[in-house]
Protein backbone atom coordinates (compact mmCIF):
# COMPACT_ATOMS: atom_id res chain seq x y z
CA UNK A 1 0.00 0.00 0.00
CA UNK A 2 1.41 3.55 -1.20
CA UNK A 3 1.87 5.39 1.68
CA UNK A 4 -0.35 8.91 1.47
CA UNK A 5 1.82 12.24 0.60
CA UNK A 6 1.93 15.44 1.86
CA UNK A 7 -0.23 18.12 0.49
CA UNK A 8 2.09 21.00 -0.90
CA UNK A 9 -0.87 23.33 -1.20
CA UNK A 10 -2.71 22.49 1.81
CA UNK A 11 0.28 22.62 4.13
CA UNK A 12 0.97 26.66 2.53
CA UNK A 13 -2.60 27.54 2.44
CA UNK A 14 -2.75 26.62 6.58
CA UNK A 15 0.78 28.46 7.29
CA UNK A 16 -0.84 31.98 6.05
CA UNK A 17 -3.99 31.22 7.75
CA UNK A 18 -1.47 30.59 11.21
CA UNK A 19 0.26 34.25 9.86
CA UNK A 20 3.57 33.03 8.50
CA UNK A 21 4.26 35.47 5.76
CA UNK A 22 5.81 32.47 3.02
CA UNK A 23 5.79 29.14 2.99
CA UNK A 24 8.17 25.97 1.15
CA UNK A 25 8.69 22.81 0.61
CA UNK A 26 11.83 21.05 -0.25
CA UNK A 27 13.37 17.36 -0.34
CA UNK A 28 15.28 16.63 2.46
CA UNK A 29 19.29 15.79 1.18
CA UNK A 30 22.66 17.05 1.80
CA UNK A 31 23.45 20.48 1.01
CA UNK A 32 25.19 21.10 -2.18
CA UNK A 33 28.81 21.26 -2.84
CA UNK A 34 29.12 24.86 -3.12
CA UNK A 35 27.07 25.76 -0.04
CA UNK A 36 29.04 23.31 2.17
CA UNK A 37 32.74 24.63 0.75
CA UNK A 38 31.87 28.01 1.68
CA UNK A 39 30.64 26.65 5.19
CA UNK A 40 33.86 25.50 5.55
CA UNK A 41 35.82 28.07 4.42
CA UNK A 42 33.89 30.53 6.71
CA UNK A 43 34.57 28.25 9.96
CA UNK A 44 38.44 27.95 8.51
CA UNK A 45 38.82 31.17 8.51
CA UNK A 46 37.56 31.88 11.58
CA UNK A 47 34.77 34.39 10.76
CA UNK A 48 32.54 33.55 13.42
CA UNK A 49 34.16 35.26 15.83
CA UNK A 50 33.48 33.84 19.52
CA UNK A 51 30.80 31.80 18.50
CA UNK A 52 32.15 28.43 19.25
CA UNK A 53 29.20 26.10 18.38
CA UNK A 54 29.24 27.44 14.81
CA UNK A 55 31.79 24.34 14.79
CA UNK A 56 29.74 21.62 16.02
CA UNK A 57 27.65 18.97 14.22
CA UNK A 58 29.15 20.34 11.15
CA UNK A 59 28.03 16.92 9.46
CA UNK A 60 24.56 17.94 10.50
CA UNK A 61 24.49 20.90 9.38
CA UNK A 62 25.23 20.25 6.17
CA UNK A 63 22.83 17.41 6.18
CA UNK A 64 20.01 17.67 7.60
CA UNK A 65 18.89 14.11 7.95
CA UNK A 66 21.63 13.42 10.18
CA UNK A 67 19.01 15.40 12.66
CA UNK A 68 16.03 13.62 12.61
CA UNK A 69 16.38 9.88 11.37
CA UNK A 70 13.96 9.23 8.39
CA UNK A 71 13.51 13.13 7.54
CA UNK A 72 12.80 13.48 4.11
CA UNK A 73 11.19 16.41 3.71
CA UNK A 74 11.69 20.25 4.79
CA UNK A 75 9.24 22.72 4.95
CA UNK A 76 10.55 26.42 5.84
CA UNK A 77 8.68 29.23 7.10
CA UNK A 78 9.10 32.68 7.51
CA UNK A 79 7.29 35.12 9.68
CA UNK A 80 7.33 39.26 9.31
CA UNK A 81 9.32 41.24 12.02
CA UNK A 82 9.39 45.12 9.90
CA UNK A 83 8.48 47.14 12.72
CA UNK A 84 4.70 49.21 12.47
CA UNK A 85 6.81 52.04 14.32
CA UNK A 86 10.07 52.53 15.15
CA UNK A 87 12.30 54.03 17.95
CA UNK A 88 12.77 57.92 17.68
CA UNK A 89 15.54 58.41 15.29
CA UNK A 90 17.82 61.03 17.79
CA UNK A 91 17.26 58.20 20.99
CA UNK A 92 19.54 54.80 21.17
CA UNK A 93 18.67 52.01 18.60
CA UNK A 94 18.03 48.26 18.70
CA UNK A 95 17.61 45.92 15.88
CA UNK A 96 14.18 45.68 14.71
CA UNK A 97 13.78 42.33 15.01
CA UNK A 98 14.36 42.98 19.28
CA UNK A 99 11.76 45.68 19.17
CA UNK A 100 8.89 42.83 20.51
CA UNK A 101 8.74 39.19 22.02
CA UNK A 102 11.21 36.83 21.96
CA UNK A 103 10.66 35.29 18.49
CA UNK A 104 11.94 31.70 19.35
CA UNK A 105 8.49 31.22 21.44
CA UNK A 106 6.07 33.26 19.00
CA UNK A 107 7.58 31.19 15.82
CA UNK A 108 7.80 28.30 17.72
CA UNK A 109 4.25 28.55 18.85
CA UNK A 110 3.10 28.93 15.21
CA UNK A 111 5.06 26.13 13.85
CA UNK A 112 3.69 23.89 16.44
CA UNK A 113 0.11 24.45 15.50
CA UNK A 114 1.50 23.78 11.78
CA UNK A 115 2.80 20.67 12.95
CA UNK A 116 -0.36 19.61 14.85
CA UNK A 117 -2.56 20.40 11.36
CA UNK A 118 -0.06 17.94 9.52
CA UNK A 119 0.00 15.58 12.34
CA UNK A 120 -3.90 15.38 12.31
CA UNK A 121 -3.53 14.05 8.53
CA UNK A 122 -0.84 12.01 9.25
CA UNK A 123 -1.18 10.89 12.90
CA UNK A 124 1.44 8.03 12.47
CA UNK A 125 4.31 10.70 11.01
CA UNK A 126 7.46 12.07 13.09
CA UNK A 127 8.48 15.31 12.83
CA UNK A 128 10.50 18.04 14.53
CA UNK A 129 9.87 22.28 15.06
CA UNK A 130 12.82 23.97 14.94
CA UNK A 131 13.35 27.73 15.10
CA UNK A 132 16.98 28.67 15.61
CA UNK A 133 17.61 26.17 18.12
CA UNK A 134 19.45 23.56 16.23
CA UNK A 135 22.69 23.12 13.87
CA UNK A 136 20.39 24.19 11.06
CA UNK A 137 21.31 26.21 7.78
CA UNK A 138 18.41 28.01 8.04
CA UNK A 139 18.66 30.30 5.19
CA UNK A 140 19.95 28.03 2.98
CA UNK A 141 16.53 25.53 3.36
CA UNK A 142 14.66 28.76 2.94
CA UNK A 143 16.15 29.53 -0.15
CA UNK A 144 15.78 25.48 -1.01
CA UNK A 145 12.29 25.88 -0.24
CA UNK A 146 11.83 28.10 -2.74
CA UNK A 147 11.19 31.60 -0.19
CA UNK A 148 13.59 33.46 -1.45
CA UNK A 149 17.37 33.66 -2.55
CA UNK A 150 20.49 34.88 0.05
CA UNK A 151 21.71 37.94 -0.79
CA UNK A 152 24.95 39.47 -0.78
CA UNK A 153 24.39 40.64 2.90
CA UNK A 154 23.92 36.85 3.58
CA UNK A 155 20.28 37.80 4.76
CA UNK A 156 17.51 35.66 3.06
CA UNK A 157 15.63 38.36 0.50
CA UNK A 158 11.95 37.56 -0.04
CA UNK A 159 10.69 38.67 -3.88
CA UNK A 160 9.00 41.75 -3.25
CA UNK A 161 9.27 41.83 0.73
CA UNK A 162 12.24 42.50 1.60
CA UNK A 163 14.55 40.24 4.32
CA UNK A 164 12.84 41.03 7.70
CA UNK A 165 12.08 37.90 8.58
CA UNK A 166 12.67 35.08 11.10
CA UNK A 167 12.41 31.77 9.51
CA UNK A 168 11.65 27.95 11.14
CA UNK A 169 11.39 24.36 9.60
CA UNK A 170 9.38 21.50 10.66
CA UNK A 171 11.38 17.96 9.53
CA UNK A 172 8.65 15.54 8.96
CA UNK A 173 9.12 12.25 7.46
CA UNK A 174 7.02 12.00 4.76
CA UNK A 175 7.45 12.60 1.09
CA UNK A 176 5.02 15.63 -0.39
CA UNK A 177 3.21 16.07 -3.60
CA UNK A 178 4.78 19.07 -4.83
CA UNK A 179 8.57 20.38 -3.89
CA UNK A 180 9.29 24.45 -4.47
CA UNK A 181 12.30 25.22 -6.67
CA UNK A 182 15.45 27.83 -5.56
CA UNK A 183 15.37 31.36 -6.41
CA UNK A 184 17.88 32.87 -8.28
CA UNK A 185 19.72 36.01 -6.94
CA UNK A 186 18.28 39.15 -7.85
CA UNK A 187 20.91 41.45 -6.44
CA UNK A 188 22.81 41.86 -9.56
CA UNK A 189 25.82 43.95 -9.77
CA UNK A 190 23.95 46.26 -6.71
CA UNK A 191 26.46 46.40 -3.52
CA UNK A 192 24.82 48.85 -1.36
CA UNK A 193 24.88 46.73 1.56
CA UNK A 194 28.25 46.31 1.90
CA UNK A 195 28.80 49.84 1.59
CA UNK A 196 26.37 50.73 4.37
CA UNK A 197 28.18 48.18 6.68
CA UNK A 198 29.99 50.40 9.35
CA UNK A 199 32.24 48.42 10.09
CA UNK A 200 33.44 46.70 6.87
CA UNK A 201 32.47 43.26 8.30
CA UNK A 202 30.96 42.30 4.93
CA UNK A 203 34.22 41.66 3.45
CA UNK A 204 32.74 41.11 0.05
CA UNK A 205 29.41 39.53 -1.85
CA UNK A 206 28.23 37.06 0.96
CA UNK A 207 31.15 37.08 3.21
CA UNK A 208 30.15 38.06 6.78
CA UNK A 209 33.29 38.81 9.43
CA UNK A 210 31.61 38.11 12.53
CA UNK A 211 34.28 39.74 14.87
CA UNK A 212 33.73 42.80 13.14
CA UNK A 213 29.96 42.65 12.78
CA UNK A 214 28.07 45.55 15.59
CA UNK A 215 25.55 42.37 15.61
CA UNK A 216 27.81 40.31 17.19
CA UNK A 217 29.73 42.85 19.19
CA UNK A 218 26.55 44.21 20.77
CA UNK A 219 25.24 40.89 21.58
CA UNK A 220 26.84 37.80 21.94
CA UNK A 221 30.46 39.22 22.21
CA UNK A 222 31.43 39.66 26.05
CA UNK A 223 34.52 41.62 26.17
CA UNK A 224 35.04 45.32 25.46
CA UNK A 225 34.17 46.52 21.98
CA UNK A 226 37.21 46.90 19.78
CA UNK A 227 37.95 50.85 19.86
CA UNK A 228 38.17 50.52 15.60
CA UNK A 229 34.49 49.08 15.57
CA UNK A 230 33.02 51.08 18.87
CA UNK A 231 33.40 54.41 16.84
CA UNK A 232 31.19 53.09 14.44
CA UNK A 233 28.55 52.62 16.86
CA UNK A 234 26.61 55.65 16.74
CA UNK A 235 23.52 55.26 18.51
CA UNK A 236 23.51 51.62 18.26
CA UNK A 237 22.91 49.40 21.60
CA UNK A 238 21.88 46.24 20.36
CA UNK A 239 22.34 44.89 16.84
CA UNK A 240 21.85 46.92 13.42
CA UNK A 241 20.22 47.03 10.56
CA UNK A 242 21.83 48.69 8.31
CA UNK A 243 22.82 46.18 5.60
CA UNK A 244 19.04 45.73 5.79
CA UNK A 245 18.15 49.47 5.54
CA UNK A 246 20.33 49.96 2.46
CA UNK A 247 18.72 46.60 0.45
CA UNK A 248 16.57 48.39 -2.60
CA UNK A 249 14.60 45.49 -1.41
CA UNK A 250 13.21 46.58 1.68
CA UNK A 251 11.38 49.45 0.59
CA UNK A 252 8.92 46.71 -0.45
CA UNK A 253 8.84 45.58 3.18
CA UNK A 254 5.37 45.80 4.91
CA UNK A 255 4.63 46.05 8.62
CA UNK A 256 3.96 42.75 10.66
CA UNK A 257 0.66 41.93 11.98
CA UNK A 258 2.05 39.85 14.81
CA UNK A 259 1.17 41.77 17.68
CA UNK A 260 3.79 39.89 20.08
CA UNK A 261 6.07 41.69 17.97
CA UNK A 262 5.58 45.19 18.10
CA UNK A 263 7.13 47.56 20.45
CA UNK A 264 5.81 48.56 23.61
CA UNK A 265 5.39 51.95 24.84
CA UNK A 266 7.42 51.72 27.32
CA UNK A 267 10.40 50.69 24.89
CA UNK A 268 8.90 53.53 22.50
CA UNK A 269 8.94 56.20 25.50
CA UNK A 270 13.07 55.46 25.86
CA UNK A 271 14.94 58.94 26.45
CA UNK A 272 19.40 58.63 26.26
CA UNK A 273 18.28 59.92 29.84
CA UNK A 274 16.37 57.25 30.62
CA UNK A 275 18.97 54.34 29.54
CA UNK A 276 21.73 56.16 31.31
CA UNK A 277 20.39 55.41 34.22
CA UNK A 278 19.26 51.96 33.33
CA UNK A 279 18.88 49.56 36.44
CA UNK A 280 18.29 45.99 36.41
CA UNK A 281 15.02 45.79 37.97
CA UNK A 282 14.31 48.21 34.58
CA UNK A 283 16.06 46.13 32.57
CA UNK A 284 14.29 42.91 33.28
CA UNK A 285 11.01 44.75 33.14
CA UNK A 286 11.61 46.13 30.66
CA UNK A 287 12.94 43.33 28.52
CA UNK A 288 10.87 40.62 30.02
CA UNK A 289 9.97 37.64 27.54
CA UNK A 290 12.18 39.49 25.08
CA UNK A 291 15.37 38.53 23.01
CA UNK A 292 17.24 41.13 24.08
CA UNK A 293 18.17 39.06 27.22
CA UNK A 294 20.49 37.24 25.26
CA UNK A 295 23.31 40.26 25.80
CA UNK A 296 22.55 40.35 29.59
CA UNK A 297 22.58 43.68 31.54
CA UNK A 298 25.80 44.03 31.62
CA UNK A 299 26.33 43.32 27.78
CA UNK A 300 23.63 46.38 27.62
CA UNK A 301 25.17 48.58 29.85
CA UNK A 302 28.46 48.08 28.63
CA UNK A 303 26.80 49.09 24.80
CA UNK A 304 25.11 52.14 26.51
CA UNK A 305 28.16 53.54 27.72
CA UNK A 306 30.09 52.89 24.52
CA UNK A 307 27.53 54.56 22.82
CA UNK A 308 27.52 56.98 24.62
CA UNK A 309 31.02 57.82 25.11
CA UNK A 310 32.22 57.41 21.32
CA UNK A 311 29.13 60.25 20.69
CA UNK A 312 30.63 62.60 23.49
CA UNK A 313 34.14 61.69 21.80
CA UNK A 314 32.81 62.97 17.95
CA UNK A 315 30.67 65.67 19.25
CA UNK A 316 34.39 67.38 21.03
CA UNK A 317 35.64 66.77 18.12
CA UNK A 318 33.22 68.58 15.91
CA UNK A 319 33.45 71.44 18.51
CA UNK A 320 37.46 71.68 18.02
CA UNK A 321 37.21 71.21 14.26
CA UNK A 322 39.25 74.62 12.86
CA UNK A 323 36.35 76.38 10.56
CA UNK A 324 36.88 77.18 7.22
CA UNK A 325 35.97 80.90 5.65
CA UNK A 326 34.73 80.66 2.84
CA UNK A 327 35.52 83.25 -0.40
CA UNK A 328 32.25 83.53 -1.48
CA UNK A 329 30.34 87.41 -1.79
CA UNK A 330 26.92 87.09 0.26
CA UNK A 331 24.79 89.57 -1.31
Amino acid sequence: METAMLSSAHIKAEALRLGFSACGIASADAVDKTTAMAFHNWIDGEKQAGMAYMKNYTNKRLDPRLLMDGTQSIISVALNYYPVEQLPHNGYQLAWYAYGRDYHDILKAKLTRLQEYILEQFPDSISRVFCDTAPILERYWAWRTGLGWIGKNTQLIIPHAGSCFFLGEIFIDRIADAYDTPLASHCGSCTRCLNACPTNALESPYLLNAERCLSYLTIEYRGDIPPAEARKMGNKIYGCDECQKACPWNRFATPCQTPELHPSPALLSMQKSDWHSLTVEQYKALFKGSAVKRAKYEGMVRNIVTASSQSAVSEVAEQTEPRTHSTQQHP
